[in-house]
């Protein structure tokens, strides 16, 4: 009878093992591993069981799913078009693939089958040979009832003028729509956008933040290329110096290297840039953290899209602390030379190859552009605050100073202008290298949203430089808290229309050979005849 009992309960204990593994199976097979995010706490909203969370102040995430397919985002380049859909989460039991269709004459037709990544909920579509001489409208179609439709533009190569839309920092401040940019911007109808980083300020929930980003800008670029290249925030750092890579000590990230978990970023990185270009070298940096420096030609205009942070060097331990952070000096007598040490890094050598490569000359292109995060200088002297006087901040691209001049001088020698963001004030500058105004044009444009650490160009001594334009007191020339020469021809502080809030137009003309650089603010409507940009704008120079 002992013996029995003995059997019995190893029994028992072997049916519930087996029960319990049945179940496991069951449920690994039924959610097709949505149940397993390759990280912990990060992207909550949108992983593992996503429909037992309750509402929250990004995105509702639980939509109708007629509704399910949020956005397409596309390029496209040597006749390549890559398309990335971007689908709301969804339910185990959904199919996890989606279609792509064009029209032929009257009727659709299917080109492509993908399979909806989990982790972020996108996927991107690579047609080749694609038809660049006309107009083709396409829809991505998930399950019965779901689609999401757009046009894929022409190459519009036979234009004299291309225009160009760009954008930075999306600030979660305000959550609302984007009307008044999707009424302007459709009405400027430009050929191309940029968003040049921090369409994301929710660090930890990147995928309810983009879905809620796209949801606010879908109906301007559905139907035409848009390129997007995430930032600091979109990582989840309110400072980034990647480093190559590595993996940074702290959530401020100043010792260099990023912080959150590999995967997340990936992911990150995959929503934002896999519908661009092929990268120039797509060598995976440490971590197997990707890269997508690259470039594009539309109509003519060759832009290189460089990754300014991925392998800068971060400040800390490298250079003199002379402030209350390791990238903030607030000592106005310091030396600019004890900071430009040996060793320190900007965009790195396989960047700087790519550039040389691109500059040397295209046979498809006409005119040059290089877009990038933010700009290659101190361009405000407050942050945050009006009492809050930095003399140099290591997060702009002044520093290294060695690196800013190799950049500048790589962007220079291709006869390129620069399109960055993430400073919250819009500047207009000329570089100065080994002298005022040797270097390229660069139009840092402003935030989408500037109510979150808006910044001022306000020099100290409250005194125009030498050859100012007088359309503002503080224009011509100077050098930033790291002594570089910068010639300074507009900006919009934030005590300006829009709370210095707005996006930038910049026009290449071909036939001319010149950039028209335009710069708006949020709320005035382009299509009225007294509609004003900042004060300062539009400025237009040669590129001969």
């Amino acid at each position: 009878m002992k013996n029995l009992n003995k059997f019995l309960f190893i029994l028992s204990i072997l049916i519930c093992s087996c029960s319990k593994a049945k179940k496991e199976n069951i449920n690994k097979s039924l959610f097709q591993g949505i149940l397993n995010a390759p990280f912990n706490s990060l992207d909550t909203l949108s992983t593992n069981d996503w429909w037992n969370r309750g509402s929250n102040p990004i995105i509702n995430l639980k939509v109708e799913r007629k509704d399910v397919i949020a956005f397409g985002i596309y390029t496209v380049s040597n006749r390549t078009l890559k398309l990335t859909a971007q689908l709301f989460p969804l339910y185990p039991e959904e199919t996890r693939e989606v279609r792509l269709e064009i029209k032929k004459g009257k009727n659709w037709v299917e080109i492509q089958k993908r399979k909806i990544n989990e982790i972020g909920w996108s996927t991107t579509f690579r047609v080749e040979n694609w038809d660049i001489e006309k107009d083709i409208n396409y829809k991505i179609k998930h399950g019965n009832n779901a689609f999401f439709e757009g046009l894929i533009r022409k190459d519009p190569v036979d234009k004299n003028e291309i225009v160009l839309a760009a954008f930075s920092c999306n600030s979660n401040k305000d959550r609302g729509g984007r009307e008044n940019y999707i009424n302007n911007i459709n009405h400027i109808n430009p050929d191309i956008l940029f968003f040049a980083g921090d369409q994301s300020y929710d660090h930890k929930e990147h995928t309810a933040a983009w879905l809620k980003f796209g949801m606010q800008f879908r109906e301007i670029f559905r139907e035409r290329p848009c390129i997007t290249i995430p930032d600091d925030h979109d990582i989840g750092q309110g400072n980034l110096w990647g480093e190559n890579g590595k993996k940074a000590s702290s959530s401020a990230g100043n010792d260099g290297g990023y912080f959150y978990d590999k995967d997340y970023v990936k992911m990150v990185e995959r929503a934002q840039t896999s519908h661009l270009p092929d990268p120039f070298d797509s060598t995976s940096i440490e971590q197997g953290i990707g890269v997508y420096y690259t470039n594009l030609i539309v109509g003519g205009i060759d832009f290189a899209i460089i990754e300014d942070r991925k392998f800068k060097s971060g400040p800390k331990g490298k250079i003199p602390q002379q402030g209350p952070r390791p990238d903030h000096i607030r000592n106005p007598n310091y030396d600019s030379k004890s900071v430009d040490v040996e060793g320190l890094t900007l965009l790195g050598e396989r960047q700087l190859d790519f550039l040389e490569k691109w500059g040397s000359g295209n046979e498809k292109s006409t005119m040059k552009c290089v877009l990038s995060q933010t700009g290659f200088c101190g361009g405000a002297h407050l942050h945050g605050s009006k009492e809050n006087r930095l003399h140099a901040d290591m997060d702009s691209n002044g520093w290294p100073q060695k690196g800013r001049n190799k950049a500048l001088k790589l962007i220079k020698k291709a006869n390129a202008v620069h399109i960055g963001g993430d400073q919250h004030i819009a500047t207009l500058i000329q570089h100065g290298i080994e002298k005022y105004e040797d270097g390229p044009w660069a139009f840092v444009v402003p935030a989408i949203v500037n109510d979150y650490y808006s910044r001022w160009w306000w020099p100290e001594n409250e005194k125009g430089g030498i050859g100012s334009n007088n359309l503002l007191p503080w224009t011509g020339r100077y050098t930033d808290g790291f002594d570089n020469k910068i010639t300074m021809h507009a900006y919009a502080n934030p005590d300006t229309d829009s709370n210095g809030a707005g996006y930038g137009i910049i026009k290449f003309n071909k036939k001319k050979n010149n950039v028209s650089f335009e710069c708006w603010p949020r709320y005035q409507n382009v299509k009225l005849d007294n509609s004003k940009q900042f004060k300062g704008w539009p400025i237009t120079v040669s590129l001969d």
